[in-house]
């Protein structure tokens, strides 16, 4: 949904060590598209690379962080990726348009987008919103999330101003360009203004009017993906994940480790407050939140009509 308002220096290459495999065996090669680079969401992927499980699970995984967040699943669709890392309110929308793209598993199984202002400025309620301006970065899905947090208060998104802050999020509220930003990530931004002396409050978007739903999956082509490869891709990450809950500490040590950009405070923060929204099933698919945000989107004029939960989300291990 969106690269995160972080220092220039974390937009690093990826190391190469993540991606490299074991030669000892003959290995399925799969390639995965992050949504950027490499940051403590990307937890479990690191880990099973690291710690060899995509290797055990007979994997060659090259991993690639795009120049553009929005490439992913379009790279995904047009063949030039097996799997992606993508947004779930963005794939209702791109089924819609005629994408052939299917979730195939889940990353951070909860959303991490939150409306973000100063923990000591005027906006200490939703309600104190009407009349404010507000930042974004991405637009549709953002102002109908908004639209859903404003109508708990009775407030029509004409009350307010919406200003397109490009990806400054977290910097135009601490300047004072916005009241409020909505997109920020809870476990970046919250924690990027606190370490930058000027903290932030976080109105959280499923608390308020819109629909739970995951925040970052994985996403492949029905008409090309391998459900076998994608399967064992998903139990080497549910088998990372478990050791990242097992092992906090020693899995953000061997995180680290792979380039020294990720080794500072800001990430060692999101690191801790990632760890609870890993999904620990990661093939398994709730069928009740994708029909519900389906629902969200068709009411908020974003889809027309609606489509069932298996053009929109597959389990790879029940296929």
């Amino acid at each position: 949904m969106k690269p995160f308002a972080l220092a220039a220096a974390l937009a690093a290459a990826i190391p190469a060590s993540i991606s490299a495999t074991s030669p000892a065996l003959a290995q399925d090669e799969m390639t995965l598209v992050l949504d950027w680079f490499v940051n403590p969401n990307h937890g479990p992927i690191i880990i099973a690379q690291e710690r060899g499980y995509f290797a055990d699970a007979g994997l060659a995984v090259e991993v690639i962080a795009p120049a553009d967040a929005s490439s992913p699943p379009k790279m995904v669709a047009a063949g030039q990726a097996d799997v992606g890392i993508s947004y779930q309110p963005q794939l209702h929308l791109q089924v819609a348009e005629g994408l052939p793209l299917i979730r195939v598993g889940t990353l951070i199984a909860s959303p991490l987008n939150c409306i973000l202002v100063l923990e000591d400025g005027p906006i200490s309620e939703i309600a104190d919103l009407k009349g404010a301006k507000i930042g974004y970065s991405v637009a549709g899905v953002e102002e109908a999330l908004m639209k859903a947090v404003l109508a708990t208060e009775d407030i029509a998104l004409s009350d307010v101003e919406m200003i397109n802050v490009n990806w400054s999020l977290g910097p135009s509220v601490m300047s004072g360009q916005v009241d409020a930003v909505i997109g920020a990530y809870r476990n970046f931004e919250l924690n990027q203004m606190e370490i930058e002396g000027a903290p932030g409050k976080c109105f959280f978007v499923e608390e308020e009017g819109v629909p739970p739903y995951d925040e970052l999956i994985y996403v492949a082509n029905p008409e090309t993906m391998d459900l076998d490869v994608i399967a064992r891709f998903l139990r080497a990450t549910e088998i990372a994940t478990q050791y990242i809950v097992n092992h906090p500490e020693e899995s953000w040590e061997i995180f680290k480790s792979t380039s020294t950009e990720l080794d500072d405070e800001l990430n060692a923060r999101a690191w801790t407050d990632t760890l609870p929204r890993f999904a620990l099933r990661p093939a398994a698919v709730d069928v009740t939140r994708y029909t519900e945000f389906e629902r969200f989107l068709n009411e908020a004029g974003l889809i027309e009509g609606t489509r069932p939960v298996s053009e929109l989300a597959i389990d790879p291990g029940t296929r």
